[in-house]
């Protein structure tokens, strides 16, 4: 029996009902939740990720204000807005949208974001209290997965966990998310020695390690959770066959757009094998703008009211 969809779709819009729930009812107290997005540069995908987060804040009523600055953007200048940002009292999150042009000092810049207004969870502050298990802003990504299981009933504690990949962004604080719900947790990566067998070992297996379609039926434990946090193109007849065969519906989108989507996981290669898995697009990829506004109540609540 084929593996079961975890619909990201699904548990985005529950997450994003209750934060509408939330955010009318700070707004019914004159405390709206506000978030600043900074979009440097014009990098197509940056463009798109902004705008359907502030399209997003305007659906759930959260006030946002989209700061967009040339490609030419200095260090400092950036570090102006930041400040500014910092200070007004509309806004409770502060998005600055990665990577940023390379002239520009990025750890300076997530440095410079006030930890309180920091719904990124990328703070050094941020991800010190996350590391001791402290109320905080964290990543969205993993908690957005964190979310995801939750919603499936899928049980974490006891549960082997292995997290492949060690990104600050995703696999880093995935698994300290795991951790602190007592799953035991292993993070692997690219060096790791005989990585199927480490990854075979695990109850819910978490692959963010960004290489196409790596993950296949042999890294898998049979009836295993497989989250797939990846997100690559291919963009080749040749790289679509190799993944997925002969399917009319990926050879239809590489001929409409001239790329298909894959994750980490090798989707009719895990299916078989898997209880659950997640599918790409639709599964984790909506999670993340649906935490980012849990985030930014979040930071309203802990900057205005110290809930």
């Amino acid at each position: 029996m084929p593996a079961q969809l975890l619909d990201g779709v699904a548990v985005a819009n529950a997450i994003k009902e209750e934060v509408a729930q939330e955010v009318k009812a700070l707004s019914d107290r004159g405390l709206r939740p506000g978030l600043a997005a900074v979009l440097v540069g014009d990098n197509p995908s940056s463009q798109i990720y902004v705008s359907s987060k502030v399209k997003s804040c305007e659906t759930l009523g959260i006030y946002s204000e989209k700061h967009e600055l040339p490609q030419t953007t200095t260090t400092e200048q950036l570090l102006e807005l930041v400040d500014m940002l910092n200070e007004s009292d509309l806004i409770d999150g502060i998005l600055v949208q990665l990577p940023l042009p390379k002239q520009i000092d990025t750890a300076k810049i997530l440095l410079s974001v006030d930890p309180a207004k920091d719904v990124d969870g990328f703070h050094p502050m941020n991800v010190g209290k996350l590391y001791l298990n402290q109320e905080t802003l964290a990543p969205c990504t993993p908690s957005g997965i964190i979310e995801m299981l939750n919603y499936y009933r899928i049980e974490i504690q006891g549960k082997r966990a292995v997290v492949l990949g060690r990104s600050d962004i995703v696999g880093k604080p995935m698994a300290m998310l795991l951790l602190h719900r007592h799953a035991t947790v292993t993070i692997c990566h690219s060096r790791t020695a005989d990585l199927p067998s480490v990854t075979r070992e695990a109850d819910i297996l978490v692959a963010a390690i960004g290489r196409a379609a790596m993950v296949t039926a042999d890294f898998v434990k049979p009836g295993a959770v497989v989250v797939d946090v990846g997100m690559n193109k291919l963009s080749s007849i040749d790289e679509v066959r190799a993944v997925f065969g002969e399917d009319e519906k990926r050879l239809g989108e590489l001929q409409r757009k001239g790329y298909t989507l894959v994750g980490d996981v090798n989707p009719k290669s895990v299916a078989p094998v898997a209880g659950y898995l997640t599918p790409v697009p639709g599964g984790v990829g909506p999670l993340t703008i649906a935490m980012l506004m849990k985030n930014t109540v979040k930071a309203a609540r802990m900057r205005r009211l110290n809930e």
